[in-house]
Formats: structure tokens, sequence, C-alpha cells
């Protein structure tokens, strides 16, 4: 199923050529689009993810070695995404993380899939800070905190 972009304007999301804190290129590939011939909507969540990781990864910390030393994970607790325009097989896109709140247990984050200076996609993704091993709501760990807000 082909998604047309939302002309509706959300005011959380509001569209804008400002770069965002952080930006991961990205390849379109055949696996990423749909019978259309446009990247399959779901997919820039998957996009958003892989930008996230490597945001994460740029700030000094990795996943994996976040759950083997304090026995934490992120999970997307919420997102609310606006199409805007497609993006098609073989675009360079520029995946960007923004935060927009830190709170003790979950992070707000404003994400945007760009190709050149058109605005493709964009989303309000909220991460919750969990156990590792029952999923229940935790801190997240202090010097994470820092690295995020170094003020």
């Amino acid at each position: 199923m082909t998604h047309h972009p939302d002309t509706r304007r959300d005011p959380e999301m509001n569209a804008t050529t400002e770069r965002a804190g952080f930006e991961w290129p990205l390849r379109i590939y055949w696996e990423d689009t749909d019978a259309g011939g446009v990247v399959f909507y779901a997919n820039y969540l998957k996009f958003f993810e892989r930008a996230r990781t490597e945001w994460l990864r740029a700030l000094g910390v990795g996943q994996q070695a976040l759950r083997e030393a304090e026995g934490a994970i992120f999970v997307v607790s919420d997102t609310a995404v606006q199409y805007r325009a497609p993006a098609r097989l073989d675009d360079e896109l520029r995946v960007t993380v923004q935060l927009v709140e830190a709170g003790r247990a979950s992070l707000l984050l404003r994400q945007q899939a760009w190709r050149g200076d058109t605005l493709l996609a964009e989303g309000r993704i909220r991460v919750g800070c969990v156990d590792a091993g029952n999923f229940r709501p935790r801190r997240i760990p202090n010097d994470l905190l820092q690295r995020l807000n170094p003020a």
C-alpha cells in the first residue's frame, strides 16, 4: 500500500529546514519500497531507529553495552509520523535526530528524513528506559543523561 503525504499541520511537528543535531546517511534499496515503487511508510520507523542507534553510538553509548553494564534498554513507547513526500529506489537520505526533552526515564525525540532539501517524513518518538529483565520503567543512567545534556 502506498502512503500519500498528509498535508495537515501538527503544531508539535512543524516542518522546518533547520538541521537537527545528528544526521545519519541512508540509501533506499528495493527491499525498502512497496508495489508503487516508493518507500513503504512503516520503513521510516526503521530508518528512525537506525539513526537513534547511531546517535547513541556517536555519544559513546552502545545499546548492548548499556544492557550489559546497567541492565537498561530503550523501548519505543509512542510515535507520531507525518509523511510529506515519497522516497524512491536509490535515493540518498539523511535521517536526523534531535533531542526535544530528557526526562528521568524517557526521551522525546524529533526525527526527520531528508532527500537533499526536501523533507520526506518527520516524527515525534518517545523512548522509555526499562529494566532489561522485567521491562519495568527505570531511570536513565546518570552518565547517559549527562552525555545527552552536557550543559
